[in-house]
């Protein structure tokens, strides 16, 4: 599924299952709650955080793909509702990143 696809699966799920969009402002918010489920998820399974029962660590793994996939799909909804072509803002971003970044992370040390 391509981004394009992406932007047009969630448009026709929100039509059709989620009645309509929430105002921006609102997803702006779900969106920054999803990232703190998201941050809370890593810090447990990367960082120094422990699980509160041992059940949660044995789904932590789907649980960690779940909480992108809700952090993505609000995003998706965000950039529908504010008219962004993710494809293209994301080849925008890289051709940015790639003509910022060329020689700064090579000549890094800390990265080798």
């Amino acid at each position: 599924m391509t981004l394009k696809d992406t932007q047009e699966t969630v448009d026709q799920w929100i039509k059709s299952i989620g009645v309509r969009y929430f105002n921006e402002l609102t997803n702006t918010a779900v969106l920054m709650e999803e990232v703190g489920e998201l941050s809370r998820l890593m810090a447990r399974i990367y960082g120094e955080q422990s699980f509160k029962r041992p059940e949660d660590e044995a789904s932590a793994q789907s649980d960690l793909a779940d909480e992108m996939a809700d952090v993505l799909f609000v995003l998706v909804c965000l950039a529908n509702q504010t008219g962004v072509d993710l494809t293209e803002a994301v080849k925008k971003n890289l051709d940015k990143k790639t003509k910022r970044d060329k020689n700064r992370h090579a000549n890094n040390e800390k990265l080798k």
